[in-house]
């Protein structure tokens, strides 16, 4: 399905919209240290979890300059595909 051919949402469907947002929106409010923690929280596992899987890739261990490379590489790639976009 292309961009063009999207189909507008229904009244049902915007109202259940505004409902979601309307209480995530009062989540926040109420409890802005939870959300704030479990946020957290999801951050720092996925990056944990990604540090356990080079971990386990030898070259990765035995040659930190190769992963400092190519993460300085990823960086510079990123950056200028980013900057193209805007």
């Amino acid at each position: 399905m292309k961009n063009k051919d999207l189909v507008p949402f229904t009244k049902a469907e915007e109202k259940l919209i505004e409902k979601v947002i309307e209480k995530r929106i009062q989540a926040e409010k109420k409890f802005p240290i939870v959300i704030t923690l479990a946020a957290t929280f999801g951050f720092v596992s996925v990056l944990y979890g990604f540090e356990k899987m080079i971990d386990s890739v030898d070259l990765f261990v035995n040659h930190p300059s190769i992963l400092l490379g190519i993460g300085l590489i990823t960086l510079g790639i990123t950056g200028s595909l980013y900057k193209k976009l805007n």
